[in-house]
């Protein structure tokens, strides 16, 4: 994937971290098969000191940093929220929807409760299985203790693998790791970028570990 400007704060294995704003180091990232990303959804959730989760230009920052995903990606996917999907839309119209079910867990729409979310994909996947359904329930992990709203892994490991079959993956909203150790369980190259520092060690934590099986 070349070399960057800046000191990782994690590189291993083929998985690469950066601490940072990532409207400031975007720019920089090398071209990638796939962007996966869950950002944040502008509804108030305290991701810690200094990370603003409330934005009066919300719309005009998600497209910022999403056209430039887009010009480095073949395809790219995203949890929007469901508050946020029409926002999204106006941003451009997603070539697939999938769907990201939650046994056992609760959400809220507009039309009451929900079981599933929605996960915008826009591009050219490398191939299609014939799913558009990732299930993924969300249960407690001591691994993510810290971060208010983690991602489950078998989320981002669904999404990578219905729609592509190599290549390396960004994640410009790393929070976690959830996305990094996915690509890193599949054997995939990935890099993260994520400015709480807090997440950024959980992240190189989860990353220390060996392979896990992935289903």
């Amino acid at each position: 994937m070349g070399e960057l400007p800046m000191t990782p704060y994690y590189q291993a294995d083929g998985i690469t971290i950066y601490c940072g704003d990532c409207m400031e180091l975007l720019p920089q990232m090398p071209d990638v098969q796939m962007v996966l990303t869950d950002p944040p959804y502008n509804v108030g959730i305290k991701y810690g000191c200094g990370v603003d989760d409330e934005r009066s230009n919300y719309s005009e920052w998600c497209k910022d940093w999403f056209l430039i995903c887009r010009s480095k990606s073949k395809v790219m996917a995203l949890s929007p929220g469901i508050v946020n999907v029409a926002l999204w839309m106006a941003i451009e119209n997603p070539k697939w929807i999938m769907a990201w079910l939650k046994p056992a867990a609760m959400g809220r729409s507009p039309m009451g409760f929900c079981n599933w979310e929605p996960c915008l994909v826009y591009g050219k996947p490398q191939h299609s299985r014939g799913v558009d359904v990732v299930t993924a329930g969300i249960v407690p992990d001591g691994e993510v203790e810290g971060h208010p709203c983690p991602k489950p892994l078998k989320w981002a490991s669904g999404m990578i693998q219905n729609l592509t079959e190599s290549g390396a993956i960004l994640d410009p909203f790393m929070g976690s790791g959830t996305t990094l150790r996915a690509a890193k369980d599949l054997g995939r190259r990935a890099i993260g970028i994520e400015i709480n520092e807090q997440y950024c060690e959980i992240a190189k934590q989860r990353l220390a570990q060996g392979v896990l099986i992935t289903c």
